[in-house]
């Protein structure tokens, strides 16, 4: 009864993540990748699964409180990379959506956003469609320099 959100966009699938906000694994990867870059620790630290606030809470709002922690410590995104691990569904025709609406959330052009998509041909909880893995990375810059 979940919604599958990549991204921030609502992926038509049978099937939904768990999760304590939309379970958007993919913008969570983004920010764990953005976050560590800069020694911020990661979002479970700054937005609980304890807390209620965050229940269900969209994760492109979460993203942009995680650009202004970035701001604040001095800091830009220049590109982001990311790999997302599902069997199902398939992804192809849904990625420029997803890279675009990524691309305008952190205020990138489409070509700093490099979104891919695998599967895991079957194995592990991935290949028995069980769930979604993200494998993220980002490049930060100092906007002083």
């Amino acid at each position: 009864g979940r919604k599958l959100i990549l991204g921030g966009v609502e992926i038509e699938h049978d099937k939904g993540l768990l999760g304590h906000s939309d379970a958007d694994v993919l913008t969570h990867a983004i920010m764990d990748a953005m976050l560590s870059a800069l020694s911020l620790r990661d979002i479970g630290y700054h937005f609980s699964d304890k807390d209620p606030a965050y229940k269900d809470a969209n994760s492109m709002k979460l993203l942009e409180k995680v650009l202004v922690m970035i701001s604040d410590k001095g800091y830009k995104v220049q590109s982001v990379s990311a790999v997302i691990m599902a069997e199902k569904p398939k992804l192809l025709k849904h990625i420029p959506i997803i890279t675009e609406n990524l691309a305008n959330a952190l205020n990138l052009s489409i070509d700093k956003v490099g979104i891919g998509a695998t599967t895991l041909e079957g194995l592990g909880f991935v290949g028995r469609e069980e769930g979604i893995c993200v494998s993220a990375s980002s490049v930060m810059v100092n906007i002083d320099e």
